[in-house]
């Protein structure tokens, strides 16, 4: 499946952890990126930590989730004291992109990344004006081999950015594999 190395197109992999769901109301706290050719071979990871205000970290971590959860709060909120602001992180990641795939279409990837892309719409817009507006959700796949083949891929639910990415390119991966 290997394709040349001049690539005019990549995918820029990305997994958010948020406070919660709602664009309007939560904030982004942790974020990891990985960009890959065609073949999902990664060639460049992107990891960073957006401070939220304790107050809405408070107000919006709260619920079954969470409660089901607990490693993973407890990490995310340890965590926010080391975090940089929303737009120094948002710069951060526009360089990595920028670096990486230089003047390269780049197309949005992950599980049901339609939710990341609101929060990616409203705390980085510059970012989000760089991406193509076609994107490659996984769960597409997921869907479809769920509730058509009855066929289930396992990955692990960490809740932590850059494991979830990773999760989600072998998942791609295996999906690939099936069919071929």
């Amino acid at each position: 499946m290997a394709r040349k190395k001049d690539e005019k197109s990549m995918l820029l992999w990305i997994d958010l952890e948020m406070t919660g769901l709602s664009p309007e109301e939560d904030r982004i706290l942790e974020v990891a990126a990985i960009i890959t050719d065609w073949d999902l071979e990664e060639k460049a990871t992107y990891t960073g930590i957006v401070k939220v205000d304790e107050k809405i970290i408070k107000s919006r971590m709260v619920g079954e989730f969470w409660e089901e959860n607990r490693e993973s709060y407890e990490a995310l909120v340890a965590q926010n004291k080391d975090g940089k602001a929303a737009a120094t992180i948002e710069k951060e990641l526009l360089k990595f992109v920028d670096k990486h795939c230089k003047k390269a279409t780049v197309y949005l990837a992950g599980n049901s990344i339609h939710q990341d892309q609101k929060f990616i719409e409203r705390e980085w817009p510059k970012l989000n004006k760089r991406l193509h507006y076609r994107q490659l959700d996984v769960s597409a796949w997921k869907i479809y081999f769920e509730n058509a083949l009855g066929k289930k891929f396992l990955k692990p639910e960490n809740h932590r950015a850059l494991d979830d990415i990773r999760g989600s390119i072998e998942e791609l991966k295996w999906y690939l594999k099936t069919i071929s």
